[in-house]
């Protein structure tokens, strides 16, 4: 009996190893590895072997769901044929040395709940086409070279709960769509180049439990309505042009104690409103 069991958890193994993926996703797998110069990564694929025993490649259902390359020296661009593994769930290639663009073929993962390609080399500004990709829950592109606008498209995904797009270079204004975000609860935005409002839309992200907006350009009112964000356990919005009075919760949320530039350039702290300002008084 025991030696049954044993043949048929062999058997079961050597299925799954030799699970077998379609061409268009094997050659987009190939496509990868060597538009990131597979040959010098730190776990290498050998080419010739099932796809199954690849390192960092999960598949289901001779489909592949997950693609985990984290830390594994991926040198060079991404390809369009990545938008060709349809039945992607996890995207994760942090910390490589990935240059060029996010391919717009992005958009065809509508299986993705999960995108980290933080601590790269990513320049450009990402697709509209991300957009697409309607079941994506987490968004880290953060430590890159991104430039360009926030993509309108990205207020689309009612199940996002994570962006994180700090430390690169874009510019522009926070888009409209992204307050319907109700599912959100981090939005990480530091150090960019955004310019504009804070809009007092901003109570609609009702889920928010982190927000940092700091070492920006952004300006205006610092709205009262962020006191409605009941969920909100931390926030910097320092380091932006902000003005205006703050109430007392606010500030103390603010890390930093709500320091902002004004026109000169100088560092002040905005000045702290007496609670019945406050959007709770104002509730009452």
């Amino acid at each position: 009996m025991k030696s049954i069991f044993t043949y048929l958890a062999v058997l079961l193994i050597s299925t799954s190893m030799w699970a077998d993926i379609s061409p268009k996703e094997k050659n987009a797998l190939v496509k990868l590895y060597k538009a990131t110069k597979g040959a010098q990564w730190t776990h290498k694929w050998d080419l010739k072997a099932p796809v199954a025993s690849w390192y960092g490649v999960e598949i289901k259902n001779d489909k592949v769901t997950s693609l985990k390359l984290m830390n594994n020296n991926l040198v060079g661009e991404l390809p369009t044929e990545i938008g060709d593994l349809t039945s992607l769930e996890v995207l994760n290639l942090f910390r490589n040395d990935i240059s060029g663009t996010l391919p717009a073929s992005i958009g065809n993962l509508k299986s993705l709940t999960k995108l980290n390609i933080a601590f790269n080399k990513i320049s450009g500004a990402l697709p509209e086409t991300l957009g697409n990709a309607t079941q994506l829950k987490s968004i880290e592109m953060h430590m890159n070279r991104l430039t360009g606008v926030l993509p309108n498209s990205i207020g689309s995904l009612s199940a996002l709960e994570t962006l994180s797009l700090f430390n690169n270079e874009i510019e522009g204004s926070i888009p409209a769509s992204y307050y319907q975000l109700k599912s959100l609860k981090v939005l990480l935005l530091n150090s960019n180049k955004l310019t504009g409002k804070l809009e007092k839309e901003v109570s609609n992200l009702s889920s928010l439990e982190t927000l940092s907006l700091f070492e920006n350009k952004m300006d205006g009112q610092v709205p009262f309505d962020l006191e409605k964000l009941h969920n909100l356990k931390e926030m910097n919005i320092s380091y932006n042009m902000f003005n205006g009075f703050v109430s007392r919760n606010l500030a103390k949320l603010d890390t930093l104690n709500m320091t902002m530039i004004n026109e000169e350039g100088v560092a002040t702290t905005l000045k702290v409103s007496i609670d019945k300002n406050s959007a709770f008084a104002a509730d009452e």
